[in-house]
């Protein structure tokens, strides 16, 4: 999953990439207002953290804008503003929740979770798909209730195949929201990540979880 952090404290900023990249977001970071909008409607998301104290642009205004461009992932806003007015008036402009500083770096990652959870629409931080369980706060998976185990990339690979049942995700795609933006787009070791979920998952290649449609990427089956 890919998170965009818009927050003009550099220090801030690099602490809430360390802590999501931690638990396994690929993170890109915007300093103002103004780029924070161009990397909104210019890059595929899943989700973006925005400081309403913005220069060039404030958050309330990067929100309006990315709303009107019918941008329709999940806002998180951050304020200093102890006001209610304020945190309402983010609310209003579109945000999906808000978070006040200071704050700890664990709620912040709950409520990131959440929010893309529900964007997908699943409420439990426990998805199903078959005997496949993924639990998407602990990062555990298990297949038959025998736990897996996974490197980084191969649970980003199918925490992203879960999160979208059913749509048929492209190489693109994938890399596009598992990796940071300068990762080379041509590389072929999606195909690699797949082919070891495969042995892993189903490894008696019994129930085929992770199909592939050729010239258009992979699918979770969504029939056992």
């Amino acid at each position: 999953m890919r998170i965009l952090v818009i927050e003009d404290d550099l220090h801030l900023a690099d602490n809430l990439r360390a802590a999501l990249e931690k638990e396994r977001y690929s993170v890109d970071l915007a300093h103002d207002g103004e780029s924070g909008l161009f990397h909104l409607t210019e890059y595929p998301l899943d989700l973006a953290v925005i400081d309403l104290g913005l220069p060039k642009m404030n958050g309330i205004e990067v929100i309006k804008k990315a709303r009107e461009a019918n941008l329709d992932i999940p806002i998180l806003i951050l304020t200093a503003r102890d006001r209610w007015q304020d945190k309402v008036e983010g609310l209003d402009a579109g945000a999906d929740d808000y978070l006040t500083k200071p704050f700890h770096s664990e709620e912040l990652i709950a409520r990131c979770n959440a929010l893309i959870r529900r964007s997908a629409g699943q409420a439990n931080p426990e998805m199903l798909a078959g005997p496949i369980r993924l639990h998407t706060r602990s990062q555990q998976v298990w297949v038959n209730d025998q736990e897996l185990s996974l490197t980084a990339y191969e649970y980003k690979v199918l925490e992203y195949l879960m999160v979208n049942p059913q749509k048929v995700i492209s190489k693109s795609e994938l890399t596009e929201h598992i990796y940071d933006q300068d990762f080379d787009l041509d590389s072929n070791v999606i195909e690699v990540f797949v082919l070891r979920l495969r042995k892993k998952l189903d490894p008696e290649n019994v129930f085929k979880p992770i199909e592939t449609l050729r010239g258009r990427g992979y699918r979770l089956q969504s029939q056992w």
